[in-house]
């Protein structure tokens, strides 16, 4: 039992210290996957050669990435500069709530001081201590963004050059590897798993992006439409949060919250951005992707948000991106190994009301 905990503790470990090496590789094979259609049209429908084909793919990616990336740089350090400095007018808006939080804050403050033995006299510096800690909090993480902006710039060239050979050579290591199995067996169920991982997780890739596109592009629309500044940047953010289940979107609505609050006069104007974006999501996310995607593949819930969590704890933002198909490739694989068999049933999605219902008759009918 010591050497198993002992084990999964490196296992931690090496993950966690080995991210700056892993992170672009485990992209590149995500993106792969995402690319595996377009890459079969160029080669096979257009007769091109796989290098030049997986270039070209290299070459547009980094173009709409990059341009992009270069259209929402200024606005996006802009709103973190300015940030600081709209504090104040940002609290004068939230005067309304101000009433029941020094409420909350008084009360507390008199409880302090009653088992504390202190007086309360500190209430009248708290607002600018607060002020002023918020406007730090603030300046820390533009600090962060931009300083993170030349490591990011780093893996993304690392995952572009390992999703280049992915792209031209992935064929070549899968025949490799069905070789080194040792009976026909073996040979086949290495083929049938890789073949079932490239068409339910390239299936959910393409359809998520597809999804999420729209969901950009729509929320785009309507920060043009209700007039918010730089309506690309939150389209753009909108369409990359969408890939992070349940709590990006809730991130999306807090930020399209306080962007509102710094654009607009009114308290109930600004509720109006974060309200139809939430909408959007529960169109997209609760009724058009599940009725597109519940037919080929699933998910349990439960462990689709052990693996957000999980995986954002381990890897941050970048493994909170990745979760989702990290669960869904483990899951392929322990449908097609004996001994992990159960646990890639427990990690599908919830079965049809109609099957469930049967199985529960079948087993309330039996002695």
């Amino acid at each position: 039992m010591c050497v198993l905990i002992l084990t999964i503790l490196a296992v931690f470990y090496s993950l966690y210290f080995t991210a700056p090496i892993l992170l672009p590789f485990v992209f590149a094979l995500v993106l792969n996957l995402l690319m595996i259609a377009p890459m079969r049209f160029l080669t096979q429908r257009l007769h091109l050669p796989r290098h030049l084909a997986g270039l070209m793919l290299i070459v547009m990616m980094f173009g709409i990435v990059g341009g992009i990336a270069t259209t929402i740089s200024v606005p996006a350090a802009g709103w973190i500069t300015r940030a600081p400095q709209t504090l104040p007018a940002l609290q004068s808006k939230l005067a309304l709530l101000s009433g029941p939080i020094d409420v909350v804050q008084r009360d507390y403050m008199r409880l302090s001081a009653m088992f504390s033995g202190h007086s309360g006299s500190t209430h009248t510096t708290h607002g600018v201590s607060g002020t002023i800690g918020g406007e730090t909090a603030l300046s820390r993480l533009g600090s962060s963004v931009l300083a993170g902006t030349r490591e990011l710039a780093g893996g993304f060239f690392s995952m572009l050059l390992m999703l280049f050979f992915l792209m031209t050579e992935g064929d070549t290591l899968l025949r490799r590897c069905v070789e080194i199995m040792p009976t026909y067996a073996k040979k086949r169920r290495l083929v049938e798993m890789a073949t079932q991982i490239e068409q339910n997780v390239s299936l959910y890739l393409v359809t998520i992006t597809m999804m999420n596109l729209g969901v950009g592009l729509v929320n785009m629309i309507q920060c043009w439409a209700t007039g918010m500044p730089n309506p690309l940047l939150w389209g753009v953010l909108a369409f990359l949060l969408n890939y992070i289940p349940i709590i990006g979107p809730l991130t999306g609505v807090v930020v399209y919250f306080v962007v509102g609050l710094f654009s607009f006069p009114s308290l109930l104007y600004a509720l109006l951005p974060p309200s139809i974006y939430l909408l959007i999501h529960v169109l997209e996310g609760e009724t058009i992707t599940p009725m597109l995607l519940a037919r080929r593949f699933t998910l349990n819930p439960v462990f689709v948000i052990g693996s957000l969590l999980f995986w954002d704890w381990m890897w941050g933002i970048s493994g909170a991106f990745l979760s989702v198909p990290m669960l869904a490739v483990f899951k392929i694989v322990c449908d097609h190994i004996e001994v992990l068999a159960p646990l890639g049933h427990v990690l599908g999605g919830p079965t049809r009301r109609t099957i469930s219902s049967a199985i529960v008759a079948q087993l309330q009918s039996e002695p």
